[in-house]
């Protein structure tokens, strides 16, 4: 099919929209947290605050070309895998460019990022980057893992691999949705979910309290706005994955924010719950609770 070039405007508009919904949703976690704590937390505004001032400061520190196209590489992943698949389905503004991807692509581009800035982080030569990467890509391997088996389930069951067919499958009410007709599947994958978040208990590699090591101590100035930007679209856009594959997609714009708020706040509850883990800890526990969840759910398909 011929490419329409009116779909660029319309995801670009998109786009726009998910970096200030995941900012505002950013600011609104880290509050949470913070009231659990008895802390005021941080104005909603503050993350804006962060990202302009990052933007507008530069570095004369050289480390080598890949360094810098790590955080081009990790924003990339965040912004295709946005783009990729549809954000409201039956909607020609905001169907994106899901026509030309599959769930395929989108597995790639979630784990696109992640490789992108292990190999700029390590370019930077200093060992604690090296260490930050090596436990960030062990964890985030392990956690993809029951993701990845869920959605091979989820293909299997509709016989598809487009995310647009896999939604239309579940219109007719919400005992259409994957939740309901496929549970297996939906319960590996939402424990995917917690560790792809970097929150409790699983972001020790991110941790404020651990050793300062891996890319958010490596980069600064613009870099590290970019990584910033990145946090705010990545895990949107994950969460439209899931609720396109798992909870019957969005119809239009007020149920996309409430779906992917519920499906967000899954990771912050948990968070605030739950001592964090040593990273052979978060790896055993995907592979002892996880993993045997996906694995069924293949099975019982």
């Amino acid at each position: 099919m011929s490419f329409d070039w009116m779909k660029i405007p319309y995801a670009f508009l998109t786009l726009f929209i998910v970096v200030n919904f995941g900012f505002l949703m950013n600011a609104f976690i880290q509050k949470i947290a913070a009231r659990v704590g008895r802390r005021h937390g941080i104005p909603i505004w503050q993350n804006y605050v962060d990202m302009f001032k990052n933007y507008g400061q530069r570095t004369s520190i050289t480390h080598g070309v890949m360094f810098y196209l790590g955080p081009v590489f990790r924003l990339s992943g965040g912004v295709g895998l946005l783009l990729f698949v549809p954000s409201i389905y039956g909607s020609y503004m905001f169907s994106n460019l899901s026509f030309a991807g599959d769930l395929i692509l989108a597995l790639y581009f979630i784990f696109f990022g992640t490789l992108g800035m292990a190999l700029g982080a390590g370019e930077s030569g200093h060992p604690h980057a090296a260490i930050g990467v090596s436990r960030g890509l062990a964890q985030v391997t392990t956690s993809e893992l029951p993701l990845a088996l869920a959605i091979f389930s989820v293909a299997l069951q509709y016989q598809t691999l487009s995310v647009t067919a896999i939604v239309a499958a579940q219109q007719g009410g919400f005992m259409h949705w994957t939740v309901f007709t496929n549970p297996l599947a939906v319960a590996a994958a939402m424990l995917s979910f917690l560790g792809s978040m970097m929150r409790p208990p699983f972001d020790v590699v991110i941790a404020p309290q651990e050793i300062p090591i891996g890319p958010p101590t490596e980069y600064h100035s613009s870099y590290l706005a970019l990584m910033q930007t990145n946090r705010a679209i990545f895990p949107v856009a994950k969460i439209v994955i899931y609720m396109n594959l798992f909870f019957g997609g969005a119809t239009d714009w007020p149920t996309f924010f409430f779906k992917v708020f519920l499906i967000y706040m899954w990771s912050a509850f948990v968070g605030v719950c739950f001592p964090r883990f040593r990273v052979e800890q978060s790896i055993r526990w995907f592979l002892v609770w996880a993993v045997p969840l996906g694995i069924l759910s293949i099975v019982l398909v």
